[in-house]
């Protein structure tokens, strides 16, 4: 999943961006409100870490142009603020959780997967696609009754982008935007080597090719 981190405290956003993709998030970082503004407008993300506390702004007010202007990813407002009138004008403002300076990473990572499954309709923290079922907390794939795989980080970004939408057609680019930080340059052909590592888990029916658009995963194959 591909996140975007509004932190100005150069330390905490460094310390934080390595714990995300440790947990399987693609992470990007805007240390200005100026540079949320521009990077929730303009790419897209699964969810949202928002600091209100910014040098050129209000975290309130970013996170209120991104509802004006139809940014629709779920928003996990991080503050050193803990009264509870904040916490209110940040959930009126759009934001789908909060949590309070200091506080622990694995709470923050488990408040992140609950505020993301809630924004795909789901309960659970299992990914079910047809036979196929991929944990986002441990980062395993189990095929029906088979043995239990544990997958690499970019295995898994690579899968459960995938998995999430079966059926529809994700390109090259599409899959490296999920998958790498703007601060990343791979190649297309990182996308073509995962895929021949994925397909050797659950077979080559499953992930299919379609020539010249990009890839889908097939839920029905067998």
């Amino acid at each position: 999943m591909r996140l975007l981190l509004v932190e100005d405290d150069p330390l905490l956003a460094n310390g934080l961006s390595a714990q995300l993709e440790k947990a399987g998030f693609s992470v990007d970082t805007a240390r200005t409100a100026r540079d949320a503004r521009q990077l929730g407008q303009q790419e897209s993300y699964r969810a949202g870490i928002l600091d209100l506390g910014l040098p050129d702004g209000n975290g309130l007010d970013v996170l209120r142009q991104w509802r004006t202007h139809k940014v629709s990813f779920p928003v996990l407002i991080l503050t050193a603020r803990g009264d509870w009138q904040d916490k209110v004008n940040g959930l009126k403002a759009g934001a789908d959780d909060y949590l309070a300076k200091p506080f622990q990473t694995e709470e923050l990572i488990a408040r992140l997967h609950a505020i993301v499954r809630r924004s795909e309709g789901r309960i659970m923290d299992t990914l079910t696609a047809g036979r196929f079922e991929l944990d986002e907390n441990r980062q395993t794939l189990r095929a029906g009754d088979q043995t239990e795989h544990s997958l690499t980080g970019t295995e898994f970004r690579l899968l459960r982008c995938l998995m999430s939408r079966p059926g529809q057609v994700f390109s090259k680019e599409q899959l490296l935007d999920q998958l790498y930080s703007l601060d990343d340059t791979p190649s297309e052909n990182v996308i073509e080597a995962y895929v021949r590592r994925l397909r050797k888990l659950v077979g080559t029916d499953t992930i299919k090719t379609r020539r010249g658009q990009g890839y889908l995963f097939d839920a029905a194959s067998r």
